[in-house]
């Protein structure tokens, strides 16, 4: 199961060792994993933190007198909620091992070995995801059976169900069709026995078929008979279902009042895109549907595309909006022309388009990517009177057993778009489970030189965002955002966001020249603004790999020097976590920089087991408390207990606080009655490229 950057686990964590929590919590960050821990004091509190904090995961010491394994594991019995327990132990032997699961653990850890720390509690995160997804998943299939058995009830369509070949249930609208009072006149009767006399032998081979198994037409005409032998043109249309627990066939019965070759003329209309001409959104997800689930049974692989015409918008200001569906019509057209006789193509959103090609293997599906990214840019589109040159982009699935959930296909076929066209476009990129390592080498293979490129180029930017003194007088603050250019600045470019390439900046060494670019702009600006008569406080985050830059506070005194800034007015801002697990070299760090008047503040603040122990070895300026807290904030009293604890303990202390992520106006009447002296967010104002915000 893959976390992604949104969950965070509630981890409860059973130690007499505050150290060696900490240590716990600051492994898992680092290996990606988004952690909010609460610990225990005593066994009063551990039944307080699970009753009103329910954790995700228990990590206990087999030894903890603070809190005894034994009452921990009764608490946890006596919770009655799923909360799995891991025991950390320093070896393991048999005895033990067999009374951690005679107590009902799930399991034990080892310690010393965080790599199997982190493993084991992936695992059991992901197992207990599974099964709490597996009781929602239950209650919305017995809800929604109680719907559709209300809905089909009252339906105006005949609709019956087919075990067999036999009626197992019909509803109100079916027997009146037929001429039946109830439905104990039909219960077991044939399906065979509703057909005309001249229709029996065609539509016994149908129901032949279907019983070995054979997909079902979507439609099948007939003449049907009523009780009293009058026949009727009928249609048929057949659905895989389940009536308490058996597997059966749904039946919705329709009389043909109209002309058949009309009423096919009409379906044919329903499934298209009238702009385009190809099918529409919902006929392709049917079909879509069909491929999935032959994958799923392991008969075939297919693949999915999807297709964009790269600057979307930039071509609409070319041509006028009043040209887009012409755009539009070309563009399908263009995709028709370069699918072979048996693809299925779409228009799958506004200016989006898919295709599936059945029976296609990778090397087939990556050839059909290239030939439709070469129809689109070695040719001009053609829109009304104009003649467009235009690239686009192209994710792509390879269908198979181990992706084989329409969600997953489409989720992964839409990363693949957005990463070919945040990359430059006019290229594609194929996920293939089958050679997922392949194709992940490729994807950051080209992001770092990407990223090299912008480094070289220039291709970073920052966006700013104001901070607002709730208390004070006003005074001019941002915080710069960094952000990456997809292409050059003439170039119709789009700004990518850090999270799409800091990680792979990190794990190729490439942070530190990105955090001497960010410091260096940022000092350019502070100098320009000075220049114009305007202090104005930036703050910008840098990374660990700083810590260990031993250049980097002369890249600091020679950029103020340079531009004539105030290093006063420069705050650089380190994660709690990496500053806790890096503490020496942040100390060391923030003792160079401060001759210059350079401060350091610590954002995810609150984030740790005790986060203002860490204030005792570092001093930070500012503190920025974490995001989580801010999240309905409203709502959570939890929450607002924890920020206006943290409010105090800063004044206390003589710190600064922040609040970002506002979300509205009630969540600032709250942060200024807890004293909080700064906030930024959406609601009082957006990240933008100009510094104009009017702080009187």
């Amino acid at each position: 199961m893959q976390f992604g950057k949104d969950m965070v686990l509630r981890l409860l964590i059973v130690d007499d060792s505050v150290e060696a929590a900490e240590a716990i919590v600051s492994a898992l960050r680092n290996n990606g994993i988004a952690v909010r821990p609460t610990r225990p004091e005593s066994e009063q509190e551990l039944a307080a933190l699970i009753l009103q904090h329910p954790p995700d995961l228990v990590l206990a010491a087999r030894n903890s007198r603070h809190v005894s394994l034994a009452k921990l594991m009764q608490a946890v019995d006596a919770s009655g909620k799923d909360l799995p327990v891991l025991v950390m132990m320093e070896a393991v032997d048999e005895t033990a091992l067999l009374g951690i699961m005679e107590i009902g653990a799930r399991g034990i850890v080892l310690r010393s070995n965080i790599g199997h720390l982190q493993h084991r509690v992936r695992s059991e995160w992901a197992d207990l995801e599974a099964r709490r997804s597996l009781r929602k998943l239950e209650a919305q299939v017995r809800e929604t059976e109680r719907r559709c058995d209300a809905l089909i009830d009252s339906s105006r369509d005949p609709i019956a169900y087919i075990h067999e070949g036999m009626h197992i249930r019909a509803n109100a609208a079916y027997l009146e069709m037929f001429g039946f009072e109830s439905f104990e006149d039909i219960e077991g009767m044939s399906l065979l026995d509703l057909v005309a006399p001249g229709q029996v032998d065609g539509f016994k081979q149908l129901l032949k078929q279907l019983s070995k198994g054979e997909p079902p037409p979507p439609s099948y005409e007939t003449q049907a008979r009523t009780l009293d032998g009058s026949a009727f043109p009928a249609v048929m249309e057949f659905t895989p279902a389940t009536y308490e627990g058996e597997h059966c066939l749904q039946v919705v019965l329709r009389r043909q009042e109209i002309d058949p070759e009309l009423a096919r003329e009409v379906e044919a209309l329903r499934q298209r895109d009238q702009v385009t001409g190809l099918l529409n959104r919902a006929t392709f997800l049917r079909q879509l549907e069909d491929a999935v689930a032959d994958a799923a049974h392991g008969d075939a692989h297919h693949g999915l595309l999807l297709v964009e015409p790269d600057h979307y918008n930039q071509l609409l200001q070319e041509i006028g909006l009043d040209q887009a569906d012409q755009l539009i019509a070309a563009c399908g057209q263009r995709l028709r022309e370069a699918i072979g006789a048996d693809d299925v193509a779409a228009r799958f959103g506004e200016h989006q388009f898919a295709v599936l090609t059945l029976r296609s293997d990778h090397q087939h599906t990556s050839d059909l990517a290239e030939r439709l990214r070469a129809a689109f840019s070695e040719r001009v589109i053609e829109a009304g009177q104009l003649a467009l040159s235009a690239t686009a982009s192209i994710g792509g699935v390879q269908i198979g057993e181990k992706i084989a959930s329409v969600t997953a296909v489409l989720g992964k076929a839409s990363q693949c778009l957005q990463s070919a066209a945040d990359i430059g476009g006019n290229r594609s990129e194929l996920f293939d489970p089958g050679a997922a390592d392949r194709a992940e080498e490729e994807r950051i293979a080209a992001w770092v030189a990407r990223i090299r490129d912008a480094l070289d180029a220039d291709r970073f930017v920052m966006n700013y965002q104001p901070l607002i003194n709730l208390h004070g007088e006003p005074i001019e603050m941002y915080e710069a955002y960094l952000r990456m250019q997809s292409a050059g600045p003439d170039d119709g470019s789009e700004l990518v966001q850090p999270l799409s390439f800091l990680q792979i900046a990190e794990e190729h060494g490439l942070l530190w020249e990105i955090d001497r670019w960010v410091v260096g702009k940022a000092i350019q600006v502070i100098g320009e603004r000075m220049r114009q008569g305007r202090r104005t406080t930036l703050l910008v985050k840098i990374t660990q790999a700083s810590l260990q830059d031993e250049s980097m506070q002369q890249h600091i005194v020679e950029q103020l020097a340079k531009h004539g800034a105030d290093g006063k007015l420069l705050v650089l801002q380190l994660p709690e976590s990496k500053v806790f697990t890096n503490l020496r070299a942040a100390q060391e760090f923030q003792s160079r920089v401060y001759h210059y008047g350079v401060r350091v503040g610590l954002e995810q603040f609150g984030a740790g087991l005790n986060s203002f122990q860490l204030l005792n070895h570092f001093d930070a300026a500012f503190l920025k408390i974490d995001r989580g807290y801010m999240e309905d904030l409203t709502s959570h009293p939890d929450h607002q207990q924890r920020v206006r604890e943290i409010a105090e303990k800063a004044r206390e202390l003589g710190r600064q606080t922040i609040a970002e992520f506002v979300q509205d106006a009630a969540s600032m009447s709250l942060l200024f009655a807890a004293g909080i002296d700064y906030a930024q967010g959406h609601f009082l104002a957006a990240a933008g490229p100009e510094m104009d915000y009017d702080f009187q």
